[in-house]
């Protein structure tokens, strides 16, 4: 069987440079593409085809050119072979390249820089979230790639309270918590839930950068913009 490592999907970031497999373990050498029209790097999300029961080393070479390289010592990549559960991979970083070392049990395994949030997943509990009693869903506009800014509003409060995430849409996260915190001002249940939509109006952007999101940026926008 052939090994392949391939990105294109959402939130997909990597190159391949060249692929080993005549010895064990099997050897792929990768680097990370930059946001477009744009110095940064660091996310990578990618998948591995084809190594079943197989040890191998994806070794990703350009690392200490990103845009934060003293995360790299102590850092573990994330894996998944369902992409639900994501786990810690063995990895080390030495020299300016990052290595992932994986033995996957299947024959597609997931990589990436964090657990990622997907545009999918972010459509789901949005379209959740504006059913909820007492909750607005509104679109504020279009990214230059066309997709829709959300946001939710909820609580009947004085005070004005704005929770907003993902500018830098590889800290997927935050979008993570925003979840959670949705979930949680949305339940009917939940005391502090309630107290805090008594005394507040919340206006909750859960994406802020949907296009950097789908491209697999680290932290800019479509045309390259740090928004934070």
């Amino acid at each position: 069987m052939t090994l392949s490592i391939s990105s294109a999907f959402d939130a997909g970031n990597i190159r391949v440079l060249s692929v080993d497999t005549s010895a064990s373990p099997w050897r792929a050498e990768l680097e990370i593409l930059h946001d477009k029209d744009s110095d940064f790097y660091q996310w990578f999300h990618f998948r591995v085809s084809g190594a079943a029961g197989q040890a191998v080393e994806l070794v990703i070479t350009n690392c200490a050119g990103a845009a934060y390289p003293d995360g790299w010592p102590g850092y573990k990549a994330r894996i998944s072979e369902d992409r639900d559960q994501w786990w810690l991979a063995d990895t080390s970083y030495a020299d300016g390249r990052l290595t992932i070392r994986v033995e996957p049990d299947g024959n597609a395994l997931w990589v990436a820089y964090f657990a990622p949030y997907s545009m999918e997943r972010h459509h789901d509990m949005v379209a959740w979230a504006g059913l909820q009693p007492g909750v607005t869903q509104r679109e504020l506009g279009l990214t230059l790639d066309g997709q829709p800014i959300d946001l939710l509003t909820m609580g009947e409060g004085p005070r004005q309270v704005w929770l907003y995430a993902r500018q830098h849409p590889g800290e997927t996260m935050a979008e993570w918590w925003m979840e959670g915190a949705i979930e949680r001002l949305c339940d009917p249940q939940d005391s502090v839930a309630r107290l805090l939509r008594a005394k507040a109006t919340f206006h909750i952007v859960p994406n802020m950068n949907p296009d950097g999101s789908r491209r697999g940026h680290l932290r800019t926008n479509a045309a390259g913009v740090n928004l934070n």
